[in-house]
């Protein structure tokens, strides 16, 4: 066993809205650092921290907008959004559950507070992953797969100490749920306080860790909640023990060892490739919703 060393923590910076229902905190690419080749193929973490939303008769959120090229992974912690997109992907998450829509090829998409928990309000807590696309695949055909906490896989530790939900990728015997075109693991591990759990990951894959929610114990260095923990690639494994009641969201993979190239809503590996892809959007060619 080699051990995986932590590279720095960063605390999260000055919130933003992302239209008008998501008060995130972005990790990945703003924070110098953590830009999209250093996690790739993680090109883009948002944590929206817990945050109350008043009841609301129109539901808070971002309308139509085009995404090539990568994937958009929404994980709901609190709260429930909807989501609809032009390939005809889309459906309702609640707290626990996940939806995985590959754009690819290229979609209009667009998500709000679901209409009856808006008429509620309440707390607010998501993250929203882009995941990037090898080139082969970033014009391959759009899917959308929704992925609810009571049919997602997961690892039970021992004495009913806590539970590592396997999203994409696998822990231990236990396959992730989702299916994924490169390497790569997301976890939430929910660890009672004082349990510990052990993760192995190759020493080459970029790999990193967000408290949600409670505290933990990384190396013997403590770690709050909000906090991103980014790991060298110097080792393979290493553990984490809850300090109290925990969420933490585990994210490794094999880097994708190509260009990227970015502006806005698309991922490509070319400038030409972003241009293309803006006269495509223009002509169209994206579909309606």
């Amino acid at each position: 066993m080699s051990t995986k060393n932590i590279q720095k923590i960063y605390s999260p910076v000055t919130p933003h809205f992302v239209g008008d229902g998501f008060r995130v905190h972005n990790f990945i690419p703003s924070i110098p650092g953590l830009d999209m080749q250093r996690m790739n193929p993680f090109l883009m973490l948002d944590y929206n921290a817990p945050y109350y939303f008043p009841p609301s008769a129109t539901p808070r959120g971002v309308d139509v907008h085009p995404h090539r090229g990568f994937e958009t992974v929404t994980i709901a912690y609190k709260g429930r959004v909807e989501h609809h997109d032009s390939s005809g992907g889309g459906g309702v998450i609640a707290e626990g559950d996940v939806q995985w829509m590959t754009a690819a090829s290229g979609v209009l998409h667009k998500e709000f507070h679901e209409q009856e928990w808006s008429k509620q309000g309440g707390d607010f807590q998501m993250v929203q992953l882009w995941v990037n696309l090898p080139a082969h695949n970033k014009m391959s055909a759009p899917k959308y797969q929704a992925i609810s906490n009571s049919n997602m896989n997961k690892f039970s530790l021992e004495q009913g100490l806590g539970t590592i939900e396997v999203i994409a990728g696998h822990y231990k015997d236990v396959v992730g749920s989702a299916t994924t075109y490169t390497p790569i693991h997301v976890y939430n591990a929910k660890l009672k306080k004082g349990a510990s759990a052990i993760f192995h990951f190759p020493s080459d894959y970029n790999t990193a860790l967000l408290v949600i929610e409670g505290s933990m114990l990384l190396q013997e260095q403590a770690i709050p909640a909000n906090h991103f923990a980014l790991m060298a690639n110097d080792g393979e494994d290493f553990s984490i023990t809850a300090t109290e009641d925990s969420i933490v969201l585990v994210l490794s993979g094999a880097p994708i060892p190509e260009p990227i190239a970015a502006y806005g809503p698309f991922v490509m590996n070319t400038k030409e490739e972003l241009v293309q892809a803006f006269e495509d959007f223009n002509a169209g060619k994206f579909g309606t919703l």
